[in-house]
């Protein structure tokens, strides 16, 4: 089978979190095949990136470019191109960030290549490469097979799979290429996240409220166990649409995707639109009065019972046991 690419983007001198899922992805398919996996970064220290690239790929290539601080589409578009045309990949992964999302549409353009776009799974059965996607609001999961002998573009979902430890250790290969002109498109810089504000797509804890909550001074308990469990509080749509919490708390289709490595949902039902959101954590826990709510279907470990009783002992008993 021909390589796996993955294409890694960094963001304030720091590789994305979504490249490293991405590869943590690619090194899963590459080991079920026995094809290699190569990586690629541009930039300014594009070979510090590269070592931490080659823990997952058997060869990371880093192009040294001074005046790439931060990943642009169209330098990265020219260097990929040539790339793909000498080495033909079987599949061009990358994520399905701000950055992707520019990059990926316009290479597929350019290579002639088809493309399916924020993939919450990605698979090859008899040597055909097949990928999973949300349609209908999430309601359908629809499975597209690539014809064979072609190079796939796929962006793979924020947030859906797993960044699992990276133990190998590729080759780092330097490459030059000229890259004079970066085209119209320039790195103005960041917008500054309001003071107070949350990433929970970054948090390894989220203790996450829904309707049983059933008052706003109600979550005040959730963000006290979400303390002592050294977590972050999020939410289904209905507390932002109560105004009880704010947009970036909110997890599902409308709002984040998430995978901490804990996810606690408090009085929520398990509607599709929110489990689309947090099903790839890697341990999650329901507690729920109704015994029959579809979030049950998905965790891990459940409680039918009142979260009311059970938050403060719960909050309780792990305070002592840190303590």
């Amino acid at each position: 089978m021909n390589p796996i690419l993955v294409v890694a983007e960094h963001r304030k001198q720091v590789l994305a979190d979504v490249s490293l899922q991405a590869l943590s992805k690619g090194r899963e398919l590459a080991s079920q095949t026995g094809a290699s996996l190569l990586a690629v970064v541009i930039g300014k220290n594009a070979t510090e990136y590269a070592k931490e690239l080659a823990k997952w790929a058997d060869t990371a290539l880093a192009i040294e470019n001074e005046r790439l601080e931060q990943s642009l589409a169209e330098p990265y578009q020219k260097v990929l191109s040539a790339i793909v045309r000498e080495r033909k990949p079987e599949i061009i992964l990358m994520g399905h960030s701000s950055f992707g999302m520019d990059l990926a549409p316009s290479l597929a353009v350019e290579l002639g290549a088809p493309l399916a776009t924020d993939c919450v799974d990605i698979s090859i059965e008899d040597d055909t490469v097949q990928v999973k996607r949300s349609i209908y609001n999430g309601k359908v999961q629809a499975v597209y097979s690539f014809a064979p002998d072609s190079t796939a573009v796929i962006t793979a979902r924020v947030g859906q799979f797993v960044i699992e430890e990276g133990k190998r250790q590729g080759h780092i290969e330097e490459m030059s290429f000229p890259l004079d002109e970066f085209g119209y498109k320039r790195f103005e810089g960041y917008t500054k996240q309001e003071a107070g504000g949350v990433d929970i797509t970054k948090a390894e804890v989220l203790v996450s409220v829904g309707r049983g909550i059933k008052e706003q001074k109600n979550i005040e308990m959730a963000e006290k166990l979400a303390e002592v469990l050294g977590g972050v509080v999020s939410c289904s749509r209905p507390v932002v649409d109560y105004g009880w919490l704010s947009p970036e708390h909110q997890v599902g289709l409308s709002g984040k995707t998430v995978s901490p490595k804990l996810y606690l949902a408090l009085g929520i039902s398990g509607a599709f639109q929110h489990v689309v959101g947090m099903k790839s954590s890697r341990m999650i826990v329901a507690i729920n009065q109704d015994a029959r709510a579809p979030i049950f279907d998905v965790a891990d470990y459940g409680v039918a019972g009142d979260i009311f009783k059970i938050l403060p002992e719960l909050t309780k008993k792990i305070a002592e046991l840190k303590g």
